[in-house]
């Protein structure tokens, strides 16, 4: 049997020490931990690919949490089952006993093993729905505010009626107005018609 660890940090700038302590509290060796400084939203990672190709039937994998293995707690779920089912592998996860299928092998164990996945998997489900309804609440209460998202619009040049005019008599040629104006052609062409919609009387006159 050996022993293999994993440890996952979601971007470059952050720290896996703690993990790597206590995956070599664990006794795994330096050459059989394979980190990932990647999202955990799914499993395409280089590192845990290529600690799924070296594991064999009978070795045993450690990871500190359940989220170090990825976010997403269904995917979690089928990567559990492959895992331990398909490839005969055992997962220890150290800061959640009950998530280690080496304590027991029987029915009781797997069923409990099984039975904290799903949990983990409802309560993640939840806190993601919260999330997406307070970030929807939020955002509503912003407007609400008269909070504007995205960029800001874009400011007229102070002498916008003055080269409107100019271009209206062809003193300017359409082709270089929105560079003068420092906008692009669609966004001169809407600040136009806005323009001419609150001031009606024609800047050729």
């Amino acid at each position: 049997m050996q022993l293999y660890g994993y440890a996952r940090v979601s971007s470059t700038d952050q720290n896996e020490h703690r993990q790597v302590i206590a995956l070599h509290e664990k006794g795994v060796s330096t050459q059989n931990l394979f980190i990932d400084k990647q999202s955990g939203k799914d499993f395409e990672r280089r590192e845990y690919i290529r600690l799924v190709e070296r594991m064999k039937a009978g070795d045993l994998l450690y990871i500190v949490s359940i989220d170090r293995l990825g976010r997403n707690y269904e995917e979690i779920q089928n990567q559990w089952r492959a895992l331990t089912k398909e490839k005969g592998i055992d997962i220890a996860v150290i800061d959640m006993p009950l998530l280690d299928t080496t304590r027991s092998k029987d029915l009781f164990g797997t069923f409990i093993s099984d039975l904290v996945l799903q949990l983990l998997s409802f309560v993640a489900h939840n806190e993601r729905d919260n999330i997406r309804k307070r970030q929807a609440d939020g955002i509503a209460a912003a407007k609400a505010r008269g909070v504007r998202f995205g960029r800001p619009p874009k400011e007229l040049p102070p002498n916008f009626n003055e080269l409107v005019a100019r271009w209206e008599r062809g003193e300017i040629s359409t082709r270089n107005m929105p560079m003068l104006c420092d906008m692009s052609r669609s966004t001169f062409y809407v600040k136009v018609r806005k323009y001419k919609a609150f001031n009606p009387v024609s800047t050729s006159e």
